[in-house]
């Protein structure tokens, strides 16, 4: 217990380090980086992030993948957009219906999966296809511009400088990391990523359990909708596209294990925000897209070859 709580306090402190470095780094080439309205802007920027992520961590953990999630934020955003203007629903209606489609997605997801017995890689690449393609069909492939209706919860409160979006998605990360580390289920996720078959044999069902969080992904690309449609006040069918791949990363940096079996929602909350200053200090240095994509690509492998070396060092250790 005593090595567990150690491993986790320098994983989390590795983590916040690197995070300071790069700040600290950006700070001194970039005048204009180390102030309140560039740090609040990539807070408010990451909430569509920050859901997908927690939502991520549990579909890792059970050994799955989720290619779909970038494609089920646009989807969610259509049906937000095509209610609210075509049909003059209210937010909250139309939000709920938004709820309802991702989240049914995400069961799909997951019941296809394990029920049939496919790769959860090959079913949510036919995911992402099928979403964004019926994005484009019930939004005629246009832009739906909403308005002020839909603005509130991606802008700044009065109070604090921070959006409700982001303040909901720090929320989500700590419900999140509370459902793994002290509840049933998450204990059980952590179980059917190690090994799925001694669950099994010991009487647990973990059909329901990795569909539930195929599910749980989904609702929270509904919230992810909601976030991304009120910061650009519009229903954009080409939005979140490669989403799913930042989200894969910050997993992976904050330490989940692709095999399954091993994950933190905080640290992956951590990883998402180690590629946000990334992105965020990189373009104030003017840096091309194409050598931000490398760094970030290099970032990520180093990340992966760490935590190789961490997990080899462990069990030698151990």
């Amino acid at each position: 217990m005593k090595q567990k709580l150690t491993q986790s306090f320098l994983q989390y402190a590795g983590l916040l380090g690197v995070l300071v470095l790069l700040i600290a780094v950006f700070s001194l080439s970039s005048k204009n980086f180390f102030q309140t309205q560039t740090l609040v802007t990539i807070a408010n920027s990451n909430p569509d992030l920050i859901f997908v992520s927690v939502g991520m961590t549990l579909v890792l953990i059970v050994a799955g993948i989720d290619l779909s999630v970038g494609s089920l934020i646009a989807l969610g955003s259509a049906v937000i957009g095509v209610l609210m203007v075509r049909h003059e629903w209210s937010l909250p209606a139309a939000f709920s219906v938004c709820l309802l489609v991702t989240g049914l997605c995400g069961l799909f997801n997951g019941f296809v999966s394990v029920w049939f017995s496919i790769p959860s890689f090959i079913v949510s690449l036919g995911m992402l296809e099928m979403a964004r393609g019926g994005t484009k069909v019930i939004t005629d492939s246009q832009t739906m511009y909403i308005g002020s209706r839909v603005e509130a919860f991606g802008e700044p409160l009065q109070w604090v400088p921070l959006s409700p979006a982001f303040l909901v998605a720090v929320m989500t990360v700590i419900a999140g990391q509370f459902l793994l580390t002290k509840t049933v289920f998450g204990r059980y996720c952590v179980a059917i990523g190690t090994n799925e078959e001694a669950v099994r044999m010991s009487g647990i069902r973990t059909a329901p359990i990795t569909i539930a969080a195929f599910m749980i992904l989904g609702l929270l690309c509904g919230l992810a909708s909601l976030s991304q449609t009120s910061r650009l006040s519009s229903a954009d069918p080409n939005a979140a596209i490669g989403l799913e791949l930042s989200a894969i990363a910050a997993c992976v940096i904050g330490g989940t294990s692709l095999m399954g079996g091993r994950g933190s929602v905080v640290a992956s909350f951590i990883g998402v925000l180690i590629i946000a200053v990334l992105q965020s200090g990189l373009a104030q240095l003017g840096v091309e897209d194409a050598i931000k994509q490398l760094i970030t690509g290099a970032v990520i492998i180093a990340a992966v070859l760490l935590d190789a070396l961490r997990v080899r060092w462990g069990r030698r250790s151990g």
